[in-house]
C-alpha cells in the first residue's frame, strides 16, 4: 500500500473567537448549507411556536402551485369577510376585492399579511383548514415531522407547532426549489399596496456586510420573537433559525451575532477537489506507464479555522496499479482525518483509460518490478 501526505496550501487567518456561542435565545439551529454542517443547535427539536415564521410554508405552496402550473402570478383571488377581518399584521387589502397572486406573494412575504395568506389559503386550498393540511402534509414530506400547521398565518392555535430544525428545512427547501422565486420575494425591503408603504420586518435585509436576503420573522406572546435568516457571503450561505426571544431589539441584536459568528469563526476548507490530479501512479502491464489519479468528488468541510493546521489529509493506493484501466475507475481512496469531525474518505480513481499492453511488455514489466521496483 503506497500513502502520500498532502501538505495542504490553504492560509490560517488569525481570528480569535470563543469556541462556543453563549446565546439567550431558547431555540437556535445554525447550519451552513454548503456543507450541510450543523454549527450550533439549542433545544433545535423541542416543539414551540412558529407565528409568523409559519408563513415560509404558505408561500412555498404557492410557488410550487406557479411552478405546476396550476396557478399564475396574474390570476387574481376573491378577499373573503374571514380574510379581511383577521387581525393582526396585514396587507390591507379590501373586502370582496380580487387581488393578484403576486400582490398576495409581497404581502405574505414582505408585509406579512395574515390576511393575504387567508385570501391565498381559500383561493388555492378551497379552505384554510385545507390549505394548512397540505403544508403539514409538505413539511413532513420534507422531513419536518416534528411540524403541525392548524393555519395559514402562524396565528396562535393550540397545536400549530414546529421546531427550529425544521423550519430551517423549510428554508432550505425553498431556497433549493425555487432560487428565482426566493430572490424576488425574500430580498424585497417594503412593498406599497392599497396606498400604505409597509417595511420588512426583516432588518437583518438592511445590513449590507451581513449578506442577508430573507427570510421571514415572527412574533407572538406565545411564541416570543424569532426569524428565519438566510445570508450569503461568497460561495457560503447559512441557514439561522432563532425563537424565543423578548423583543425585536434582542431579535435583531441575536441574530446578527450569530451570524458573523458563523461566517468568521468558522470556514470552508476543500480538502480535495473532483477531477484534480492529485498523485501520478505507475502502472503495470499498460500502453502507458503511468496515469493521474483524481478525486472522486469534491469534499468541503467546515470547521473552526483555529482548527485548520490540525487537519491530516493522505492518500492511499496499491503501487503499481494493473492495466487496463477505465477513467473513473477507484484504486485507492484519499482520507481526511478532521478535528472534532471524524475521518472522511473519498475514492481515488484514474482519470483516463488505459489500454493492456501486449504480453511481451507485460513480462518485461514484472521483471522490472521485481528487480528495480519500477519501469524500464
Amino acid at each position: 500500500m503506497k500513502l502520500f501526505l498532502l501538505l495542504c496550501s490553504l492560509i490560517l487567518s488569525n481570528v480569535a473567537f470563543a469556541e462556543s456561542f453563549e446565546t439567550a435565545a431558547p431555540q437556535v439551529y445554525l447550519k451552513d448549507m454548503e456543507t450541510g454542517d450543523i454549527l450550533l443547535q439549542k433545544d433545535a427539536d423541542k416543539q414551540m411556536v412558529p407565528s409568523s415564521m409559519s408563513k415560509i410554508m404558505t408561500a412555498y405552496l404557492v410557488f410550487e402551485r406557479l411552478k405546476q402550473g396550476d396557478a399564475k402570478l396574474g390570476d387574481t383571488l376573491f378577499v373573503s369577510q374571514e380574510a379581511w377581518a383577521k387581525q393582526g399584521t396585514k396587507m390591507f387589502v379590501p373586502l370582496n376585492a380580487q387581488v393578484s397572486i403576486e400582490d398576495l406573494l409581497h404581502g405574505v412575504v414582505v408585509q406579512s399579511g395574515n390576511d393575504a395568506c387567508i385570501v391565498l389559503a381559500e383561493g388555492l386550498g378551497g379552505t384554510e383548514a385545507a390549505f394548512a393540511q397540505e403544508m403539514t402534509k409538505k413539511a413532513h414530506e420534507m422531513g419536518a415531522k416534528n411540524t403541525t400547521f392548524l393555519n395559514s398565518t402562524g396565528w396562535p392555535d393550540e397545536g400549530h407547532v414546529t421546531t427550529a430544525r425544521d423550519l430551517a428545512i423549510m428554508g432550505e427547501r425553498t431556497i433549493h426549489d425555487f432560487p428565482k422565486e426566493y430572490a424576488k420575494y425574500y430580498g424585497v425591503k417594503e412593498f406599497k399596496y392599497n396606498n400604505i408603504n409597509q417595511q420588512n420586518r426583516n432588518t437583518l435585509l438592511g445590513k449590507s456586510n451581513l449578506g442577508a436576503d430573507g427570510m421571514k420573522t415572527g412574533h407572538t406572546d406565545a411564541g416570543g420573537y424569532g426569524i428565519v435568516a438566510s445570508a450569503k457571503q461568497g460561495t457560503r450561505r447559512l441557514m439561522l433559525v432563532v425563537n424565543g426571544l423578548p423583543n425585536a431589539q434582542a431579535r435583531d441584536q441575536e441574530a446578527t451575532a450569530l451570524l458573523n459568528w458563523g461566517f468568521n469563526f468558522f470556514k470552508n476548507y476543500k480538502i480535495c477537489e473532483k477531477g484534480v490530479p492529485l498523485e501520478v501512479a505507475d502502472i503495470w502491464g499498460g500502453t502507458e506507464k503511468t496515469v493521474p489519479l483524481v478525486a472522486q468528488r469534491t469534499l468541503v468541510v467546515t470547521m473552526p479555522r483555529s482548527k485548520r493546521r490540525e487537519v491530516v489529509v493522505k492518500i492511499h493506493y496499491d503501487s503499481p496499479v494493473a492495466a487496463p484501466l477505465k477513467a473513473g475507475d477507484a484504486v485507492g481512496y484519499i482520507e481526511a482525518t478532521v478535528p472534532d469531525k471524524g475521518v472522511f474518505k473519498v475514492p481515488l480513481c484514474v482519470a483516463k483509460d488505459v489500454d493492456r499492453a501486449w504480453f511481451h511488455q507485460r513480462i518485461k514489466d514484472s521483471v522490472n518490478y521485481l528487480l528495480w521496483g519500477k519501469h524500464s
